[in-house]
């Protein structure tokens, strides 16, 4: 088993408190296998087995746990009668009425719980009914590109040849976990994603949400797909819709954003007034939890690979717990405004600086930016390494490895 240090590190701090873990993300991102990793790792510091309640309700061995009734009797025969006893309920939207077993166990027993979904809808307002202010999320993502040299057991020292050839292959591949552990062909890839994908639309978008114009669902997917790194606004895909001869309603866009969304399938990162320090709330950008998800769908697009690249960027942000935006100044535009409590940075990302004239574009919105928060500018142009004016310019390799 590969441990993914970082995601355990955001849990350490919350294990044995008062609050709920909750562990969100996409299927097939490696929450299970993160749960598992927390067992294994409760184990070695000496819980025993007789402390350890898990319960995966994918599988069908769990069959027999239907109802929150069901659920509640379990944990209760099971527990450990005088010491602290450790839940792990993974996919555990399945069981309708989870919020109450759950919020009920930690108010009548001495428990540590964690869960695992695939939807955000998770952390609906159920769930904060029951446990307002008792609960923490963790959102697993698909492998960064330093995970993908530890999944290949490549050395993070290798020259900087060797991690842009890798980076190649990484924005190719994509990061679900098990693809990046047997030596799949690209083609296979593609075509396991997709039933990922299938599965994804299917299990935790159209039946969760009573969906049933699963066309109009699909096609507002593909246009986000084709679209990542670009503006995007109910009218944009109403637009879309009527230049393809159909009329759909902004609130019916709308919420199927809201669906996919709340899947994972994508994520919206809205606009940031830099001079005001506002959120603006129109025209957002949506990246997609994973290239391969694009790649399955819509092939590779060379023409994409700008936004291909924000793509990238944009999810490191994230799994490094940025607030990441777009950054807006008067008329100019920078693709990512990151913010973490104190700090601050600012990302520009170019797939090629091919003039002066091109270098000049990308680098002016980050000179008019009035403070000394850092500024980079993230190609994969080989050459242009070092700082312009106080703006540090790297190849995307070395930033997605090096940022922290």
């Amino acid at each position: 088993m590969i441990v993914r240090e970082e995601y355990i590190e955001q849990i350490l701090p919350y294990i044995d408190k008062p609050f709920v873990k909750v562990i969100t993300g996409i299927r097939r991102s490696g929450k299970s296998e993160l749960m598992k990793s927390l067992i294994e790792r409760f184990q070695t510091n000496g819980i025993t087995k007789d402390r350890i309640i898990y319960i995966n309700f994918e599988s069908f061995v769990w069959e027999h746990i239907k109802t929150a009734t069901d659920l509640y009797n379990y944990i209760t025969e099971h527990k450990h009668k005088n010491l602290k006893t450790y839940i792990f309920l993974d996919e555990v939207q399945e069981v309708k009425g989870w919020e109450r077993v759950v919020n009920s166990v930690m108010v009548d027993y001495d428990v540590d719980v964690y869960i695992t979904g695939s939807n955000s809808r998770l952390l609906s307002s159920e769930l904060s009914t029951y446990l307002t202010g008792r609960f923490v999320e963790i959102v697993v993502r698909p492998l960064s590109f330093k995970e993908y040299f530890k999944f290949h057991s490549l050395d993070l020292g290798t020259d900087r040849q060797e991690k842009i050839k890798e980076f190649n292959k990484y924005l190719r591949l994509g990061g679900f976990p098990a693809l990046n552990i047997a030596d799949y062909d690209l083609q296979d890839v593609y075509k396991i994603v997709y039933d990922i994908y299938s599965s994804i639309i299917l299990r935790d978008t159209v039946q969760r949400n009573n969906i049933r114009n699963i066309d109009v669902l699909e096609r507002i997917i593909r246009y986000i797909f084709n679209n990542v790194g670009n503006i995007i606004s109910a009218k944009s895909i109403s637009d879309y819709f009527k230049s393809q001869n159909r009329k759909i309603d902004s609130e019916t866009i709308y919420n199927y954003i809201q669906y996919i969304k709340a899947a994972f399938v994508v994520e919206k990162i809205q606009r940031y007034d830099i001079k005001g320090k506002e959120v603006l709330k129109t025209n957002e950008k949506y990246f997609a939890s994973d290239l391969s998800l694009i790649y399955s769908l819509l092939g590779f697009n060379p023409q994409n690979i700008g936004g291909y690249l924000e793509n990238l960027v944009c999810l490191q942000l994230k799994r490094l717990c940025y607030d990441v935006y777009v950054g807006k100044e008067d008329d100019r535009e920078v693709d990512f405004v990151a913010i973490r409590k104190d700090e601050k940075l600012y990302v520009q990302v170019a797939y090629k600086i091919e003039s002066d004239k091109t270098l000049e574009r990308e680098i002016t919105p980050l000179l008019t930016i009035k403070d000394n928060y850092p500024k980079y500018l993230v190609t994969t142009d080989e050459l242009l390494t070092g700082n312009i004016n106080g703006i540090q310019t790297k190849h995307i390799a070395e930033f997605l490895l090096e940022i922290q």
